[in-house]
C-alpha cells in the first residue's frame, strides 16, 4: 500500500514492476493437474513421481542419525557452494564405472536438476537465443529457459528417439545449444541407440554446439543393454576419455538422486569443465549460496557402501512389473488406432490418439472419469502434441494401473464413437 497526498491509501501496483521476463512465464501444466487430482478417488498417471513405497526410509532415517551425531554442527552450517567433497567423490567413483572421468573439480552439486537447468540458462543464454530441442521435451527445461527468452529450434521424435537425420539442419543456423534426454525421455519413453548418439555428438562437434545432457533416468532400465552417455562418447571423441589429464569437451551432464534416493532431497549434480563449473558456482551463489549441507551429507551417507546400488536394483523390479502393467493393460483396454510407446526403462510412455481427437479434451473427460494424466502440448514449445498424452506408471500398483488404463480406454472410446473420424482397423 502507498499513500496519496491526501493521505489515503492505494495499492501497490506491482504488475507495472514485473520485470519483461515475467511477461511470457506460465505455470506447469502437472503442477496444476497434481492440484486437481488430490481427490483420493483419482487415479492419477499425471505426476513423475516415484513410489513412496520404494523410498529407503530406515536407511535415510539412520543417516540422519550419524550425520547429527558426528558431524552435526558441520552438517547445520553454511557450506562451500561446489557441494560436500566426499558426495562428489563418490559421484565421480560412480561415474568411472560407466566410463566418465573425471574429478571433483568438475562436479557441481545443485539443488534438484531443476536448479541446474535454471543455472544453465542463467549462464548460457541471451535473451532471443535459440535452443535446439526435442519435440516432445522436458516440461521443466522449457519452463527454465523461458525464463531467459529463449527461442527453439525443434527435432521430432520418432520410436528411437531424436530424429538424427533432421538434426544437421538445425545445427547449421547455430543453436547456443542442443538440450537431449538420451535415456528413456521424459515424457515419450524413448531411448537413443548407439549410432544416434555417436552422430549427435560428431555433428554438435562438427558445428561447434555445446551439447546439454540431461539423464535422470539413466540407472532405471528394465530392459536392454546399458548404453554410453553422450558425455562418455564426446570424451572419447575428443581424446579426453583417459582417467588422467583434465576434463575437457562438448557436454553439461545433468543427474539426480530423485529418482534413486528420494526426490525431497533435492540433491543433484553437473558434470562439466572446470571452466564452466566455476561460472555456474558464480551463479548459484547468487541463488541459494549452496545446495542444504545437512541433506547433502544423508545422501552420502545413504548412498554409500554399496547401499544405492542394491536399492536401485530394487527400483528396477518394481518399476518394470509396473511398467509391464501398464503396457498390458493399454494391450487390453485401448480401442483400435491408439498407438504408444514401450520405454526400455524410465517413469513414462507417450500415447498418441487417432486423429482427430485432442488430449486435452479427452482430460476434461478423464478428470471426470476420476483419472488423469497430461496433454501431449505442454511438452511442446509452440504447437504440436494435440493427439498426445504422458503416462506415469512408477506411482501406481499394477491393480490401480489396471483399473486407470480401463477407465481411460472408455473415455477415449467414446470420444472415437462421438467423433466422425473413421479408425482403421
Amino acid at each position: 500500500m502507498i499513500a496519496n497526498g491526501n493521505n489515503h491509501f492505494v495499492d501497490t501496483p506491482w504488475t507495472d514492476r514485473f520485470a519483461l521476463r515475467a511477461e511470457g512465464l506460465t505455470s506447469s501444466v502437472i503442477r496444476e493437474l497434481l492440484k486437481l487430482t488430490q481427490d483420493p478417488e483419482v487415479i492419477s498417471f499425471a505426476g513423475g513421481l516415484p513410489a513412496p513405497e520404494v523410498f529407503p526410509l530406515e536407511e535415510i532415517e539412520a543417516a540422519c542419525h550419524k550425520v547429527l551425531a558426528e558431524q552435526g554442527t558441520k552438517a547445520l552450517q553454511y557450506s562451500t557452494t561446489e557441494g560436500f567433497l566426499p558426495l562428489r567423490e563418490l559421484l565421480v567413483r560412480r561415474m568411472g564405472r560407466y566410463g566418465i572421468h573425471v574429478s571433483p573439480a568438475n562436479v557441481l552439486i545443485t539443488s534438484g536438476s531443476q536448479q541446474a537447468l535454471d543455472l544453465i540458462g542463467k549462464l548460457l543464454i541471451n535473451s532471443g537465443d535459440r535452443l535446439l530441442v526435442e519435440a516432445p521435451t522436458y516440461l521443466g527445461a522449457l519452463q527454465a529457459f523461458n525464463a531467459y527468452q529463449a527461442r527453439y529450434l525443434k527435432v521430432p521424435l520418432d520410436a528411437d528417439g531424436m530424429r538424427v537425420d533432421l538434426l544437421e539442419e538445425e545445427l547449421r543456423s547455430g543453436p547456443k545449444f542442443v538440450y537431449v534426454l538420451p535415456n528413456f525421455h521424459n515424457p515419450a519413453g524413448t531411448t537413443l541407440p548407439l549410432e544416434r548418439r555417436q552422430r549427435i555428438v560428431e555433428l554438435a562437434s562438427h558445428y561447434g554446439v555445446p551439447i546439454l545432457e540431461d539423464d535422470p533416468y539413466g540407472q532405471l532400465r528394465y530392459e536392454g543393454e546399458h548404453l554410453p552417455p553422450l558425455l562418455e562418447i564426446d570424451s572419447e571423441y575428443h581424446g579426453a576419455a583417459a582417467a588422467s589429464g583434465p576434463f575437457r569437451g562438448g557436454v553439461i551432464y545433468l543427474s539426480t538422486f530423485s529418482k534413486t534416493l528420494a526426490p525431497g532431497l533435492r540433491v543433484a549434480w553437473v558434470v562439466a569443465p572446470e571452466d564452466v563449473i566455476f561460472r555456474l558456482v558464480q551463479m548459484k551463489q547468487g541463488s541459494d549460496l549452496h545446495t542444504s549441507t545437512f541433506d547433502q551429507m544423508v545422501a552420502y551417507e545413504t548412498a554409500r557402501n554399496g547401499f544405492l546400488d542394491e536399492h536401485v536394483k530394487k527400483i528396477r523390479e518394481v518399476y518394470g512389473v509396473r511398467r509391464q502393467a501398464m503396457l498390458n493393460a493399454l494391450e487390453r483396454h485401448m480401442p483400435l488406432g491408439v498407438e504408444w510407446t514401450r520405454p526400455q526403462g524410465g517413469l513414462f510412455l507417450w500415447l498418441t490418439l487417432p486423429q482427430g481427437l485432442d488430449s486435452a479434451t479427452i482430460l476434461e473427460e478423464a478428470v471426470r472419469a476420476k483419472v488423469a494424466f497430461v496433454p501431449g502440448r505442454a511438452f511442446f514449445p509452440g504447437k504440436g502434441g494435440e493427439r498426445s498424452m504422458r503416462l506415469n506408471f512408477s506411482y501406481c500398483t499394477p491393480e490401480v494401473i489396471e483399473e486407470g488404463i480401463r477407465r481411460l480406454a472408455e473415455v477415449v472410446d467414446r470420444a472415437l464413437v462421438g467423433s466422425a473420424v473413421p479408425v482403421a482397423g
